[in-house]
């Protein structure tokens, strides 16, 4: 019992501004209840003045979180339930991280009036690549949003005229050889295969302006196979499900890349769609360029997920199966 009590602890922390505070605690004090629910620390408010108490590790990391969500808005960054959510996994992650270098580096203004900013570390080390790289690999499970930074990030820079053109391109490889079997000519058969980079650009910006550009030829959705034969200069080029690259295609991508051009591949090595023959693009060119200094690797986890939070929970729970699954062949 004794050891027991010595693991808790009491914290009081006073705040000056009773506005920004207010933000701070949410409507109805909704921040506070989650922070309560997510750490197991007992916060009580009164005034300006909070205390917590709990477990040590756990009133210390509610501390860390609370001081710098409060700077957070001080400096005018509009902190929403998901927001705490995601402060919380990047310092259980690394306590040292100071959440305004991830929450203050702002990518872009989406069409929406949102302000889109990494929500991870490893988010924040992939935006960070793009700007000092020409060719960068982001790997990890959905939902961790590699293909949508990337939009971001394209986007932002074509419109402060640091490219002149977008290209977005991923694999039709879902659909095998059963292409020829769908209704419509080629654009209806491969269109679906394209659809989720339409939404993520439709997101970014006015639908009348995405689909004037796309028309102008300035931002071009096309399937992998189309970019045969192309150099591509002055431009951002993205290959999104890259896992799904023979290396053959895997190849002729990269090599596409003419001056004044970034490259961002993004792929789950988990979820590949090739025939069981077909060695993934993807997987090969980690061993290949791992090492190229001008190229860099960024992986991310289940951590990164910034969808339902029941998505981390599947990833998690499949990565598990996996492991076992892969110890029980190895013996």
């Amino acid at each position: 019992m004794k050891a027991q009590l010595e693991d808790l602890s009491l914290r009081k922390l006073s705040f000056p501004n009773n506005n920004v505070l207010r933000l701070l605690f949410g409507e109805r004090d909704q921040h506070i209840k989650l922070i309560e629910k997510m750490q197991k620390v007992k916060i009580s408010v009164r005034g300006n003045h909070i205390s917590l108490s709990g477990e040590s590790l756990d009133v210390d990391l509610t501390e860390k979180l609370l001081v710098q969500l409060y700077s957070l808005i001080e400096k005018g960054y509009p902190v929403f339930s998901t927001d705490i959510d995601f402060a919380l996994r990047i310092l259980t992650e690394n306590r040292s991280t100071h959440l305004e270098d991830i929450f203050l580096d702002r990518v872009f203004i989406s069409s929406k009036k949102r302000i889109i900013t990494p929500k991870s570390i490893a988010q924040k080390q992939y935006i960070d690549a793009i700007r000092k790289y020409d060719m960068v690999f982001g790997i990890g499970p959905a939902g961790t949003g590699k293909t949508y930074l990337a939009m971001a990030m394209a986007v932002a820079y074509l419109m402060d005229k640091k490219v002149n053109r977008i290209v977005l391109t991923r694999p039709a490889l879902e659909a095998g050889e059963k292409l020829g079997f769908l209704p419509g000519d080629l654009a209806d058969k491969i269109n679906p295969y394209l659809r989720p980079l339409y939404d993520a650009l439709y997101d970014m910006m006015d639908f009348d302006k995405a689909m004037d550009l796309t028309t102008k030829g300035i931002i071009e959705v096309a399937p992998l196979a189309f970019m045969r034969g192309r150099t591509l200069n002055d431009s951002i080029v993205i290959l999104d499900e890259a896992q799904n690259t023979t290396s053959e295609q895997m190849k002729m991508f990269l090599t596409r890349l003419g001056f004044g051009s970034k490259a961002i591949i993004t792929g789950d090595v988990t979820q590949t769609d090739l025939p069981s023959d077909k060695t993934s693009g993807l997987i090969e060119v980690e061993g290949i360029l791992r090492h190229t200094p001008a190229i860099s690797f960024i992986y991310f986890t289940e951590i990164d997920v910034v969808r339902h939070p029941l998505v981390q929970d599947i990833i998690r729970a499949y990565n598990h199966t996996d492991r076992k699954k892969t110890k029980s062949t190895e013996t």
